[in-house]
């Protein structure tokens, strides 16, 4: 499972006062850790995004890959500015990506306004990957188990990255669906993996549009999620050509777009 942890790290928890009622009791709970991470590029602030530190290079690295920018690598910044990470990309024209980014950890592309501005171009996905049924189906199961800090908390989300044959490459949990997609989406461009025109992404939750695009751009055929697919989602994936499979649970799988990918 690429050395994934089987316990929560402990800078992604936080102990917290909790009265218990109807009891009274009072205790402490563990609670998932939210902290900005402020993503630059060149040095320059593009965006913020309420994240659950860990892995926050390729948190950087997948949000720049999925709104179209070609980044070449993400380091701590010059000054070590706390909740900081800076990313290359060479080439990258700043005045382009002005649109009042701010994300939030429920909805990614909160700020941005319109629907022009959370458009990013990617191709139509060509793959002629076949999933069984039942691999579909397991996913979402082989993700929880997945899930050390969610397990500790139950306050992530979480994406996987699979196989075909529903073998785990890589998981990431964060308090956004979107920055955990990101960090999986950063993952795979470290390992020369993108386009993931062979595997099979799954996701914790409901299936919004910006889920869809971020599969899209990083050329994923097939996303998965336990829950429900927005309007929006759904038609996107059937622009784009990613088979889209929601209320994924208890061995059934609904499919809204490209059903002929799923064996």
């Amino acid at each position: 499972m690429n050395g994934e942890p089987t316990q929560a790290p402990p800078y992604s928890t936080r102990r917290v006062d909790a009265l218990r009622l109807p009891g009274g009791d009072t205790d402490r709970d563990l609670v998932a850790v939210e902290e900005p991470l402020e993503i630059r590029i060149g040095g320059e602030p593009v965006a913020v995004t309420m994240r659950t530190p860990g892995h926050d290079e390729e948190l950087a690295l997948g949000f720049c890959v999925t709104e179209g920018i070609a980044p070449t690598a993400a380091h701590l910044p010059d000054d070590l500015a706390a909740n900081t990470v800076d990313v290359d990309a060479s080439g990258f024209a700043h005045e382009r990506l002005r649109r009042n980014f701010y994300t939030s950890s429920s909805c990614g592309v909160c700020g941005k306004g319109a629907i022009e501005a959370v458009q990013v171009d990617a191709p139509r996905v060509e793959s002629t990957l076949e999933v069984e049924h039942q691999v579909i189906a397991s996913l979402p199961v082989r993700l929880r188990e997945a899930q050390p800090t969610f397990a500790a908390t139950g306050g992530l989300h979480a994406t996987g990255l699979f196989d075909a044959g529903g073998a785990l490459f890589c998981v990431r949990e964060d308090v956004g669906r979107h920055n955990a997609m990101d960090k999986v989406v950063g993952w795979a461009f470290g390992e020369l993996l993108l386009p993931l025109a062979s595997q099979v992404l799954c996701v914790s939750g409901r299936l919004s549009f910006e889920l869809v695009q971020k599969a899209a751009v990083a050329g994923c055929p097939v996303l998965v999620a336990v829950g429900a697919p927005s309007s929006l989602a759904v038609e996107l994936a059937q622009d784009r050509g990613v088979t889209l499979c929601g209320w994924v649970r208890d061995g059934r799988v609904t499919v809204y777009s490209e059903p002929w990918r799923i064996a």
